[in-house]
């Protein structure tokens, strides 16, 4: 099963990369989330998955779930619009990773969404950053961070400093970025089983929702939404019997 969810997740990861494979899904009109199950039969898992993402995190069950450790030494080092979403990735030989159940996972990528993806007791942060981790088996983890309208956040102004303004176009960070400071402190978490959010909709996806947002300003949110001309959520799918976690 994991060498499984390994090969889905590896072609799904390059997928997100490039995306003029991907470039008929979208979120508005004929290619928007609705009809992505029908663009492509590698895209079936988004219409009849059982196991989606994002959901609206409500009830939960308490558990003994291990801590989330966090080691983001090096940033990410170039910046990618790819008209679905800015995207930040990380060298082959990043550091960046995430201690979870005793295995190391490595940072592939983040990115974000605009209103949030995870709802959580039916309401939506303003943006959400995804930070995409895979393990030796290939097999990924999604850690989830909500920004709420408040402070500015000087981390994120280096990032959108070099935004590309047009699809399909890159920038490299000329200055060092620091993850920690995209993160909340504590790092509490709910957990569940889901899938990518974008086509292929790949299942077998652990998802770390952290509990504590980060702030961005007004203006921060603006620069985004207006890069993206349209938001880029997901709508929210039914958990089909699923626990979260926390």
């Amino acid at each position: 099963m994991a060498h499984f969810i390994g090969k889905a997740a590896l072609l799904a990861l390059s997928m997100i990369s490039v995306s003029a494979y991907a470039s008929h899904w979208s979120y508005e009109g004929e290619g928007s989330p609705e009809h992505w199950g029908e663009l492509d039969d590698a895209y079936k898992a988004c219409q009849s998955g059982k196991n989606q993402s994002p959901i609206n995190i409500d009830a939960t069950a308490k558990a003994h779930i291990s801590p989330l450790v966090t080691r983001y030494i090096d940033g990410p080092v170039t910046l990618t619009n790819n008209g679905h979403t800015i995207q930040a990735a990380e060298d082959a030989q990043t550091r960046d990773s995430i201690t979870l159940d005793n295995q190391t996972w490595t940072l592939q990528q983040f990115h974000f969404h605009a209103p949030a993806e995870n709802a959580i007791h039916g309401k939506k942060s303003a943006m959400e950053m995804h930070l995409v981790h895979k393990n030796a088996n290939g097999a990924l983890v999604v850690v989830a961070v909500m920004f709420d309208k408040g402070a500015a956040n000087a981390e994120l102004d280096k990032l959108w400093g070099v935004m590309p303004g047009q699809a399909e176009q890159s920038a490299k960070l000329d200055t060092h970025l620091n993850l920690n400071k995209l993160l909340p402190k504590d790092k509490t978490y709910w957990r569940f089983s889901g899938s990518l959010t974008t086509p292929p909709c790949s299942e077998g996806v652990t998802w770390i929702v952290l509990k504590h947002p980060m702030t961005l300003s007004d203006a921060q949110l603006e620069k985004f939404t207006h890069t993206m001309h349209h938001d880029n959520n997901r709508p929210v799918q039914s958990l089909n019997g699923r626990v979260v976690v926390e």
